[in-house]
């Protein structure tokens, strides 16, 4: 269905669709055995959800068969953020609910993980030899000494391996960690030196865009480095013997061992993630087994909508939350597809081949990703079997309203696009994906279950159909139980509660419709403040970025030490493109007609390529830093930077404006 007026939505889930999704289930469920509300659907859903908040996640728990093996004492046994505690007295096992599909003799030898890599063939990995593989590697890693709260990590790529050393980590209750192949040493370092692990899984090398890419110096670096090492077990994707000292896999994981999970208290900790960390050492966020299986039964079995008859893909690497929330599609008992290689090799249609060749039911990929393909004028829909599709998903930065456009008008028409906002500090979503309530261009469907989700003012003061801070006012189970080594917890304080005491401030700007949905403007702190009007950095970028010259966008509003505002816009060109008068005044035009015109740039000034943290967000607030005179030491974290030599241009530009 085209949308007829701007408000109307682009798509409408059928009344089929809509009673056969689990979250209708569950709520009629829910309604019968908690007293959640029968009727007003999803939104009365989602109040009760919050208003109940106890009673919402022990149904929750219910309603997934969480298998607590010690009975807890009450849901919530502290409200109190930062510092809420769920579950007490309860024990569990996440990896035990991620194996479970393997007990079911109709599912045991049906695919659990299918692999693809650039070649683009397929690899299936059923549920009961990943479960094999799990108990023959948990029983290794015990006898390495490995026990509950040892840190085990992984620097590895998005391989059927890295999900096998990830469970036997949580099965014996361990903390797993893990950074992709492309993270140089110092970067890897800066993360992994902070919580000292016992164990580190490798690979030799790894294959990108058609080239082999050896990683063997960086290991020898990464085990000269970490000398709280046990074990180093190399795993020879480009098929090399395994260095001096190293154990090899195989080895590993060839013994058919029934898996023993360790039953560990709800809050014990689960893995630990890393913030983008663009200015000193990377935040080390520390998640815990049990917050994370009811957030992912949540957002994955409700939300996303999965189960058996899936197939799970989202193109991420294992340097990204993602590939953790990718993985815990194994708990709705979904097939799961690991990419592994470039996103647009050997051309941009390489994600849509692989959604077609794997039958994949939900796909979840970048914003960025959607606008090139846009860009480069491809017809998934046309060129590519996408029938099993249903909902295409998007995260990492806004999805533009031409994204929507395009998605609907090049894949299907009847397609469910989820653009949805969260972030590593939950590891999960805050708004986005329903299935049971249409899909408005440029907005995220509604705030999660669970999650009070509210725009508010300096003040604190609930805004509705006005830009806001994004908060949250109650706590969510997968928030950080703490950060690594913040022994007084003020890092993690000073991270989200600095604004707002006892809330959730995220860092985001955001507007709640009247009809309850989202928009996301972008970071609030590389907010563009000119002459009192506030405006997101992102609709910026989706008002320059639809021009065909420009192939990607950076935006800095400066507060001049003499009162003034300085905001230049920096372009990366497309191929062929010259920025002369003429682009200049297309540029300003359309920032002019389609935002305002308070927030048309002082210069327009091209750049080789705008500099990404590793998991490929622009970097903004580093670079406001260096136009306004920090050094670059000062400024950014090297670790952190997609390309470090990038930042030396706006380094030398503010030193000449200085002059």
């Amino acid at each position: 269905m085209t949308a007829a007026t701007p408000d109307a939505p682009l798509w409408e889930p059928s009344p089929e669709r809509i009673e056969a999704a689990a979250v209708t289930r569950f709520q009629s469920w829910a309604a019968s055995r908690f007293g959640a509300p029968a009727d007003g659907g999803y939104a009365a859903l989602h109040r009760w959800s919050v208003d109940e908040l106890d009673t919402f996640w022990q149904a929750v728990a219910e309603w997934f068969d969480i298998r607590f093996s010690t009975p807890y004492e009450s849901v919530i046994g502290d409200l109190t953020m930062p510092g809420a505690t769920w579950f007490p007295g309860a024990t569990l096992n996440y990896a035990e609910h991620a194996l479970r599909t393997a007990e079911d003799p109709a599912r045991a030898d049906t695919p659990a993980l299918l692999y693809v890599d650039e070649t683009h063939t397929q690899v299936p990995i059923s549920w009961s030899d990943l479960r094999r593989q799990v108990g023959a590697l948990a029983a290794e890693l015990r006898a390495l000494g490995v026990t509950p709260g040892d840190r085990v990590s992984g620097y590895l790529p998005n391989i059927p391996q890295a999900v096998v050393a990830f469970l036997a980590t949580a099965a014996v209750g361990g903390v797993w960690t893990s950074c992709a192949p492309d993270f140089g040493a110092r970067s890897v370092l800066d993360r992994f030196q902070q919580i000292e692990p016992v164990v580190l899984f490798t690979v030799d090398g790894y294959r990108y865009g058609g080239k082999e890419h050896d990683r063997t110096e960086t290991v020898a670096e990464l085990r000269r480095e970490l000398p709280t090492l046990r074990a180093v077990v190399h795993i020879p994707l480009l098929g090399t013997d395994a260095p001096e000292g190293a154990l090899a896999w195989a080895a590993l994981t060839s013994a058919d061992t029934e898996p023993v999970f360790e039953q560990v208290p709800f809050d014990h900790p689960l893995w630990v993630l890393y913030s983008s960390g663009t200015t000193g050492l990377p935040k080390a966020i520390v998640q815990s087994q049990g917050g994370i299986l009811l957030e992912h039964f949540k957002q994955l079995g409700l939300h996303c909508d999965l189960g058996p008859e899936d197939r799970f893909f989202w193109y991420t690497s294992t340097g990204w939350m993602m590939w953790n929330f990718l993985v815990s599609g194994l708990l709705t008992g979904t097939t799961v597809v690991l990419y592994d290689g470039s996103p647009g090799y050997p051309d941009v249609s390489a994600q849509w081949r692989i959604a077609e060749q794997t039958g994949a039911t939900l796909y979840g990929t970048s914003a960025a990703y959607v606008m090139a393909c846009r860009k480069a004028g491809i017809h998934p829909g046309r060129d590519f079997d996408l029938s099993r599709v249903q909902c295409v998903a998007t995260t990492g930065s806004p999805l533009p309203p031409d994204g929507f456009r395009w998605l609907h008008d090049e894949v299907a028409d009847d397609l469910w696009i989820a653009s949805v906002s969260g972030g590593t500090d939950v590891c999960s979503c805050f708004a986005g994906a329903v299935p049971t309530l249409p899909v408005h261009i440029g907005e995220l469907q509604a705030p999660c279950l669970g999650t009070d989700l509210q725009s508010w003012d300096p003040s604190g003061k609930p805004l509705t159909g006005e830009v806001g801070e994004l908060v949250v006012t109650n706590p969510l189970p997968s928030m950080p139980i703490r950060f690594w080594n913040d022994p007084d917890g003020s890092r993690y304080h000073d991270s989200y509660f600095d604004m707002y005491p006892g809330v959730w401030r995220h860092g985001d700007w955001i507007t709640i419709t009247d009809r309850g949905s989202v928009i996301i403007h972008g970071r609030s702190d590389s907010t563009l403040n000119r002459q009192g009007v506030r405006m997101g950095s992102a609709d910026i970028y989706e008002a320059v970025e639809r021009l065909p010259e420009i192939r990607e966008s950076l935006v800095i509003g400066i507060e001049e030490p003499d009162g003034g505002y300085w905001m230049p816009l920096f372009v990366h060109l497309a191929d062929g493109a010259t920025l002369d008068d003429d682009l200049r005044a297309a540029i300003k035009a359309t920032i002019r007609e389609n935002l305002s015109p308070r927030h048309v740039p002082d210069e327009v000034i091209e750049v080789p390529a705008i500099p990404h943290t590793l998991t490929g967000k622009r970097i903004e607030v580093p670079v406001k830093r260096l136009l306004q005179g920090t050094e670059l030491a000062k400024a950014v974290n090297p670790g952190s930077v997609d390309n470090l030599d990038l930042l030396h241009f706006y380094a030398e530009l503010a030193a000449n404006r200085r002059r």
